[in-house]
């Protein structure tokens, strides 16, 4: 049985970015299963679409800054793309050791991280702009009958229109489109009284100006938002924006931020 009974219920709290990114190769699937051991509430991922199709499971759009490879994610098939290692750049130590390098870590894609993380909830960013990542990332949902524990989030606004046209049923975060003039309109007290609905931020603290205050996070929960906030790797930080309300902190230390939320009483002892 899953802890949980949809992405929102009960209010996911911890958000491991990219895995547990900070002891072991980010978007793969040992940082996905430390994760999961550690209890964390969602593993927040990234897809891209390889060059035959596949939803493949990776942050930049090359393959260079985490792998012995070279060039993008979209112009290798997924069976190119395996023959990298994933594991090959990450250090803890800037460099002077490289633990995971050779050890066979490779690229994974979204179908594999599913069914190998089953009771795990998922927050998924479309990468790509070709709009066949929608119909793909669908597919894969399905498949996996993962609509209630998944959300898609993207920066391209195309993506996350025909998300919602498609598959209304599988939840959305809202874009940098849509965040400004929500922000903006909250900095100068013009929020309609109720959203038509369900808005799931995902945002950084600060983008110039302060976005999360508790002004902010009282007049979102008022209308019904969700607030998601990253990527915060500090402990006074992470207090802060609990103390303010918001809903959920993402972090590249999910044990920090374990360690955090239930020190605060935010969630259950493991």
């Amino acid at each position: 049985m899953s802890s949980f009974k949809s992405f929102l219920d009960p209010m996911p709290r911890v958000i491991a970015h990219r895995g547990d990114s900070k002891n072991y190769p980010e978007n793969t699937l040992p940082a996905f299963l430390s994760a999961v051991r550690m209890g964390i509430d969602v593993i927040e991922t990234d897809v891209h679409l390889s060059k035959d199709g596949v939803l493949v499971i990776w942050h930049d759009p090359t393959l260079e800054r985490n792998t012995d490879g070279k060039g993008t994610i979209e112009s290798h098939t997924y069976e190119e793309l395996l023959k990298y290692d994933a594991g090959y750049t990450f250090t803890k130590d800037g460099g002077k050791t490289f633990p995971f390098r050779g050890k066979g870590i490779r690229l994974c894609t979204l179908d594999e991280a599913l069914k190998t993380c089953p009771e795990e909830r998922f927050n998924v960013d479309l990468k790509s702009k070709n709009l066949a990542i929608v119909d793909e990332f669908i597919r894969v949902i399905r498949d996996n009958k993962a609509e209630g524990r998944v959300v898609c989030a993207s920066f391209h606004y195309k993506n996350l229109k025909e998300m919602r046209k498609k598959a209304p049923d599988i939840m959305t975060s809202i874009t940098t489109a849509e965040v400004v003039p929500l922000v903006l309109r909250e900095k100068a007290h013009l929020l309609p009284s109720k959203f038509k609905r369900k808005i799931i931020f995902q945002i950084p603290r600060k983008a110039g100006i302060n976005i999360v205050t508790p002004s902010f996070v009282k007049e979102m929960h008022k209308r019904g938002a969700v607030i998601m906030v990253w990527t915060i790797n500090d402990e006074e930080s992470m207090r802060e924006l609990f103390s303010m309300g918001v809903d959920s902190v993402m972090t590249d230390d999910p044990a920090l931020v374990i360690k955090v939320a239930t020190d605060m009483n935010l969630r259950a002892k493991a």
